[in-house]
């Protein structure tokens, strides 16, 4: 039997945040959802207000064998504008702020230690504000966001595009391979 692990990040629009980590080997699956607030199974109409405390956020099911959470991690950093504390590209509210929530020791070690890589690396001209706090509860999504980019590929593409969201990437982790 085979063993699987969660990671959970917080990276704006949970939309965008699928994508990225649902085409490699060893990610069983990716799940759109809520974390880190105060309402019990909050609804999208909820969180959207930005009143519940909830992050948007995704929860990667993957085997630890195939792919690491070190490689996850490193997934993570290019789809975000860390240093933005307002929430990420044109989806503004406390509920797209960007956050690393780990599942134990280890991952939390693993966040710190590339967090303060980031922020070493001189990358960007602001602070690095991606927060790293510990797991809560999550709650998926409404079935409707649940892989979203498959089920509305050209309204997926139109927010991408209109977002910004690529171009930071690009200005910023242009020499990076980019698993979108």
């Amino acid at each position: 039997m085979k063993k699987l692990e969660k990671a959970t990040f917080a990276g704006g629009c949970f939309w965008c945040m699928v994508k990225p980590f649902d085409q490699w080997d060893g990610v069983e699956s990716v799940i759109s959802g809520y974390t880190g607030g105060n309402t019990e199974h909050p609804t999208y109409e909820e969180v959207k207000t930005g009143t519940t405390g909830h992050y948007e956020a995704v929860q990667i099911i993957y085997e630890p064998e195939k792919i690491s959470y070190q490689q996850i991690l490193d997934l993570y950093w290019p789809q975000i504008d860390p240093t933005d504390d307002g929430g990420q590209f044109h989806d503004r509210g406390p509920q797209y702020r960007t956050a690393i929530f780990f599942h134990n020791d280890e991952q939390k070690a693993l966040a710190n230690d590339s967090l303060k890589e980031l922020e070493n690396s001189n990358r960007f001209q602001k602070k690095v504000v991606t927060k790293i706090l510990p797991a809560d509860t999550f709650y998926p999504a409404e079935e409707y966001h649940q892989d979203f980019y498959k089920k509305n590929k050209e309204e997926y593409q139109e927010d991408r595009e209109k977002s910004g969201r690529d171009q930071f990437i690009e200005k910023h982790w242009d020499n990076e391979e980019q698993p979108y």
